[in-house]
């Protein structure tokens, strides 16, 4: 049911009573008047009662159906917008706009600032585990010794052989290391000074197929880039898609200003969206920023071929997931796509120069650095090579990713596939007298029981202390506040918890993966892991097909 309309119910019927109760004479008898408006109260009452019921009824059997139940074509009742004028948000946002109002932003020190300079990363890596759903021990087609070009075959999955994952760059194949019951932790390549590419035959992507599209895709590095909701996977390559969504900004703590990560990288940004736009039989949609005083990059405004919708909110807005919900929720009936903007111009550049180009522009972020700034590296860049000579201590934890739903990382482990942020925070392993009991100013939450809630412009300076326990599993609403989608977060992690596959689907899991529910981690007064939770859930709904 929209928002705002049970406001709307409540004004209508108090107008109704008021005319009701004026139209009485004043010589009648108060008893009667009293009845009439009793009685028109009940009457309204069961009216608009009818009307929600057969609202949420439509709504039901569109979910069923695979049709879009936020579609307000679809409603009987009219929105509180179409009666009251709302605020279209800033001047610059043309089209459609959403304003969010639950989630909560963490300000922290160590925001990566100043132009994008050149890294001095020399070793780059492959990690299987970064595609979701691939079997541990995948087919690797080189060894250890053999040379490659940026683009060579390096892996697939045996279950899926057709998506071929490829080498960032050119060089020496150094290493190919082993984890846990022999599964491929990692492939290492010493890069070439000079860069090597293999040279690839586009097709024409205004004659071609949808047929040879994808084959070119699947051979080139290109495909690996697609991942497929529900469940974060690497895209089906049987499915087409509803829609593809790319959000083009990220409010994560200490995020990378995505404006800056994509200068001068427009005519590769929009041929991947003109590829992405031949994949599905729905729409790109783009996800612009409209929280700022001043328009996003002219990269993502002017971009054609797309659907656009504006946000604004606080994080997590900017998370593909809570753009989807409000645009084309996922069902179970119907896939979407997603792919990040950085991964757009890699594969928009297949075609437009003719090679997999695997640049990154990567925010190295935190306070525990010296100087948090932007580099221009390659996917798969060495952790200590682009952290050497910046570390303000050695007492830190390194992350790949933000801090929310970011991954620990030692100095000699490899930035994640899809990954443009290196966050580094201090090892926060000191004991707390008191707790959360003493009144401290120094500590981000969400809670409103600290005093630092009442400066919500605060900069705190992140260690990863809890400050607190794991605890029973109360509710607390908390999670209501932090999530901005009709979903209830606590009760799906119970269900989870419990083994309920139908309780799980009707709560709406197949709408979210971990980054969704990090904040409502990261709010949670019973310390529960939730993104683990979650991704346990997951797995199991996929499994079960």
């Amino acid at each position: 049911m929209r928002k705002g309309f049970t406001r709307l119910h409540l004004i209508t019927s108090l107008l109704f009573i008021h005319q009701l109760a004026q139209a009485q004479s004043p010589s009648g008898s108060g008893a009667n008047s009293f009845t009439m408006i009793l009685l028109a109260i009940v009457v309204l009452i069961a009216f608009f009662i009818i009307l929600r019921v057969s609202d949420n009824l439509v709504r039901i059997e569109a979910n069923k159906s695979g049709l879009n139940s936020e579609d307000e074509s679809l409603s009987s009742l009219p929105a509180a917008s179409d009666i009251f004028k709302q605020k279209n948000g800033p001047a610059y946002a043309k089209g459609r706009y959403v304003a969010l109002k639950k989630g909560h932003n963490i300000l922290l020190e160590g925001k990566a600032e100043g132009p994008v300079i050149a890294a001095n990363a020399n070793t780059f890596a492959l990690q299987p585990a970064n595609f979701r759903g691939m079997s541990p021990i995948p087919k690797v087609e080189v060894e250890v010794g053999n040379t490659v070009k940026a683009g060579d075959h390096l892996f697939f999955d045996k279950k899926n052989p057709d998506v071929k994952y490829v080498s960032p760059v050119s060089g020496e194949v150094i290493a190919v290391n082993r984890g846990d019951r022999r599964s491929i932790a990692n492939i290492v390549i010493l890069a070439d000074k000079q860069q090597q590419y293999r040279s690839l035959n586009a097709p024409n992507l205004e004659t071609c197929s949808r047929e040879e599209l994808v084959s070119f895709l699947l051979d080139s590095g290109g495909w690996s880039f697609l991942r497929q909701r529900p469940f974060d996977i690497i895209a089906s390559t049987t499915e087409i898609p509803d829609n593809i969504f790319v959000s083009t900004f990220d409010t994560a703590p200490l995020a990378p200003n995505l404006d800056v990560v994509m200068e001068g990288k427009g005519a590769a940004f929009q041929r991947g969206l003109d590829v992405l736009g031949k994949l599905t039989k729905g729409k790109v949609q783009l996800g612009l920023d409209a929280t700022g005083e001043n328009p996003p990059s002219a990269v993502f405004t002017t971009a054609t071929g797309v659907g656009k919708t504006w946000f604004s909110g606080k994080h997590p807005v900017g998370n593909v997931g809570v753009q989807i919900h409000h645009t084309a929720p996922i069902t179970t009936k119907n896939t979407v796509w997603t792919v990040g903007v950085q991964d757009v111009a890699t594969i928009g550049a297949l075609f437009t120069e003719g090679r997999f180009n695997a640049d990154r522009v990567v925010a190295i972020t935190g306070a525990e650095l010296i100087q948090p700034k932007y580099v221009q590296t390659k996917i798969g860049a060495n952790i200590g090579e682009l952290l050497e000579g910046n570390l303000a201590n050695d007492h830190v934890r390194i992350l790949t990713g933000d801090v929310l739903s970011g991954s620990k990382v030692s100095k000699d482990g490899f930035l994640h596939f899809y990954d443009d942020q290196i966050t580094v925070v201090e090892e926060g392993d000191q004991v707390e007298m008191f707790g959360w009991l003493l009144p401290d100013l120094s500590t981000p939450s969400a809670s409103k029981a600290l005093p630092g809630s009442r400066f919500p412009d605060t900069v705190y300076r992140a260690n990863t202390n809890m400050h607190g326990e794991k605890r029973a599993f109360v509710v607390t609403g908390q999670y209501e506040e932090m999530l901005p989608m009709d979903i209830y977060p606590q009760h799906l992690m119970k269900a989870i918890l419990t083994n309920d596959y139908e309780k799980m689907e009707g709560l709406g899991i197949h709408e979210l993966i971990e980054e969704d529910v990090a904040l409502c981690e990261f709010a949670c007064t019973s310390k529960q892991p939730l993104q683990r939770i979650l991704r346990e859930g997951l797995d199991m709904v996929h499994e079960q097909g």
